[in-house]
């Protein structure tokens, strides 16, 4: 594979897993079971993309199904991790690796080249990692910012984006990632239920509440940062999130 290994090759990423812990650490003892980039260079798709299914070690966990439907069956013949292990770093080789939620994909990742026994360093030592998640948040404090939300923003068509797929969400998030990054755009950003305040912004309601008998015990910054991260985690592989509703 010709790459073009320059400082403006970014390539968009995205994996399926089997799963993930709601408690501990997310990946230990799940697998990717997909993986899906697309390569930009000088803020144009090439077409040169990545995309494998993997086997896994193990089964996938009925509410991963649920979100991207690989089932255990459609796995059985595919290649494992460690038959692609060497064209996948190629591939991701000094690029900026611009991913959703970074920390979720790349946990998974460096576990996968961990369990090689190879003694492949970390991700982050070879590649750029930029958070698209972080920088949506920078950009639209407050609001959702999970694709879906973020594909509505900037009119970008999610219509075949029925389950998720690991291909199909790199190529969308690639298109969002130009969008934030290409500077001002005449997109007026009044989606999802967002009130016009007036050009002084003062359209502020204040609801008066009855004082409460419960004593209120605040998180702190730690527990805080815990719960937003736990989180993130939800929203990734499910695609929405109660909490945040």
């Amino acid at each position: 594979m010709d790459l073009q290994n320059t400082s403006n090759r970014i390539v968009v990423l995205d994996t399926e897993t089997t799963g993930m812990n709601k408690l501990g650490v997310h990946y230990e003892g799940h697998r990717i079971i997909e993986i899906g980039a697309v390569e930009v260079v000088n803020r144009r798709l090439t077409g040169r993309n990545f995309h494998v299914y993997l086997k896994p070690d193990r089964l996938v966990d009925p509410e991963a199904f649920g979100v991207h439907g690989i089932s255990d069956e459609f796995l059985a013949d595919k290649p494992t991790f460690a038959d692609v292990a060497d064209d996948f770093v190629e591939y991701i080789r000094g690029s900026e690796l611009v991913i959703h939620n970074a920390t979720f994909d790349i946990g998974f990742m460096d576990y996968e080249f961990d369990m090689l026994g190879r003694n492949l360093p970390k991700t982050e030592t070879f590649c750029k990692i930029t958070d698209s998640l972080a920088m949506a948040r920078k950009l639209f404090p407050g609001k959702r910012n999970n694709l879906d939300a973020l594909s509505d923003r900037y009119l970008i068509d999610n219509s075949k984006r029925t389950l998720h797929g690991a291909l199909l969400d790199s190529e969308i998030l690639a298109e969002v990632y130009l969008m934030m990054t290409g500077g001002q755009t005449s997109i007026k950003f009044t989606h999802e239920g967002e009130q016009n305040t007036g050009a002084d912004g003062l359209g502020i309601q204040r609801v008066a509440r009855p004082a409460s008998g419960l004593k209120v015990i605040a998180a702190n910054e730690q527990e805080l940062a815990w719960h937003e991260e736990r989180l993130d985690l939800v929203v990734k592989k499910g695609g929405s999130c109660l909490w945040r509703s």
